[in-house]
């Protein structure tokens, strides 16, 4: 299972860098996408959630580099379907 969870999350990072997000490569199961200020994050967070997709939202000074960012956890259930939707949401909601 992990290894399908690392293989959705480096597919969920491929789509997003394809749609012209600011992914960082995964090392794990989870994909962070830059944002470009923390209030910014707060608000993409919040929409993203109000589209039914749930993301975590991290900025200063949880981060160590000081760069605002969502996070989103690759489950190794999630079909290429899920994976699109979830592009889909976050590409459409981007501040």
């Amino acid at each position: 299972r992990a290894a399908r969870a690392h293989g959705v999350a480096r597919e969920l990072h491929a789509r997003l860098t394809a749609a012209g997000l600011d992914a960082v490569r995964p090392d794990a199961a989870v994909v962070s996408v830059r944002a470009p200020s923390p209030e910014q994050a707060v608000r993409w967070a919040a929409d993203c959630r109000a589209a039914g997709l749930s993301v975590g939202c991290f900025r200063p000074p949880s981060v160590p580099d000081g760069v605002s960012r969502l996070r989103l956890t690759a489950r190794a259930d999630l079909t290429g379907a899920e994976i699109g939707r979830a592009v889909q949401v976050i590409g459409e909601t981007r501040p």
